[in-house]
């Protein structure tokens, strides 16, 4: 959970840069991957904290088992679902609030019985565990996406 902490306190400081666009990178600016990860983070937690533990059974899951051991997502194979894509233009104040909200949605996560859990599309159940690990390696892989939109500038 400290590494998860770590990168969305990393996340703000790309504020800045929030305009930033490369589309040799991304189609999509800074701001965007930062409320993309944020509104990610939320809207797990969210779905965690009504999902029911007794459902909760672990099944062996490839594309899981390899993302998670190699502690990064490739990019470019798969599209984030319509529900956690930002929807308005950056707007600075609303993911100030954002960050803020997260603080609270951190503690819940902290607090949830370990096998309260979500469905993943690709991964299937992720219990509270690899929930984190896969909400820390998402995140990850937006930070090096922003760093490379505002270092790989032509």
């Amino acid at each position: 959970m400290q590494k998860l902490v770590q990168y969305i306190n990393e996340l703000k400081t790309y504020l800045p840069s929030a305009n930033v666009l490369n589309e040799k990178v991304s189609s999509s600016n800074v701001g965007w991957h930062i409320d993309h990860s944020l509104l990610v983070i939320s809207q797990i937690i969210a779905a965690m904290e009504v999902s029911d533990p007794n459902n909760y059974r672990f099944q062996f899951n490839l594309k899981r088992f390899l993302a998670f051991s190699m502690n990064r997502f490739p990019r470019g194979i798969a599209k984030a679902p319509k529900q956690v894509k930002p929807t308005e233009v950056f707007n600075e104040a609303n993911t100030i609030t954002s960050f803020d909200n997260i603080k609270h949605r951190l503690s819940v996560l902290e607090n949830l019985a370990p096998n309260q859990f979500f469905t993943h599309p690709f991964f299937g159940k992720l219990n509270k565990k690899a929930t984190i690990k896969m909400l820390t390696i998402h995140t990850a892989h937006h930070i090096l996406i922003i760093k490379d939109i505002i270092h790989k500038q032509a």
